[in-house]
């Protein structure tokens, strides 16, 4: 379905609770999605836009799902030292969750995946790293993007392609598409923002963005995660 200004419904721009940084708070694989339970309500337009169910929940009862957070469709890794009941917010979501074990506190951040293969904070040590590719059932590789350790923050990658932090480098780009199977490109989003990662959540069917993302950096997303 096409809008007025001629883009797809499957990327739709809205805030949370007037805060473009939809990545920091939201968690999109391609059978959920998670958004903070004490924020408002998120249009139906918006959930179609996903594909997929919508869960209000907390992660160590903050807010910062995405940041604290990763997942595919084969599960969900939280930190290990965060007060997260695993088993109570597994049974409510009906997908696997995992502790990781040491330092990393804020996953989403250090931790890029699909369903086909991840990337990791090259800082990532060799227990978290088999943890973690246990858990979400993909092989992983340690890399920057952008020059940047925090992968996931840089970036946001579905099952149909990835857009990386736009001064990524050819090696990052080319790491990126073995790893996970997919076609990537570079960009921004929220007018400027090159943390992709904070600033949108996407999986294979749709993606939202920041309110203030521009009609150039809409474009360029679609393109790339192969919405048009």
């Amino acid at each position: 379905m096409i809008t007025e200004n001629g883009y797809s419904m499957t990327v739709v721009r809205l805030d949370f609770n007037k805060m473009p940084y939809l990545g920091a708070f939201a968690l999109a694989t391609d059978d959920i999605v998670l958004i903070p339970s004490r924020f408002g309500k998120i249009s139906e337009s918006s959930k179609e836009a996903m594909g997929v169910r919508v869960v209000k929940t907390l992660i160590s009862k903050s807010s910062l799902i995405g940041a604290l957070a990763a997942g595919n469709s084969n599960g969900i890794i939280v930190p290990d030292h965060v007060d997260t009941d695993e088993e109570v917010l597994g049974e409510r979501l009906d997908k696997k969750v995992v502790r990781i074990p040491g330092k990393f506190t804020a996953l989403g951040n250090q931790v890029l995946v699909n369903d086909k293969g991840g990337i990791i904070n090259p800082d990532m040590p060799d227990e978290a790293q088999e943890k973690i590719e246990e858990a979400l059932g993909v092989d992983t590789k340690r890399s920057t993007i952008g020059s940047l350790k925090n992968v996931g923050a840089s970036a946001v990658a579905t099952n149909k392609g990835a857009i990386l932090h736009d001064e990524s480098n050819e090696g990052e780009v080319d790491i990126v598409e073995e790893m996970l199977d997919i076609t990537a490109g570079i960009g921004t989003v929220a007018s400027g923002v090159k943390y992709i990662g904070t600033g949108m959540v996407a999986n294979s069917i749709g993606a939202w963005v920041g309110e203030n993302t521009s009609g150039p950096e809409l474009g360029r997303i679609e393109r790339i995660l192969g919405f048009t």
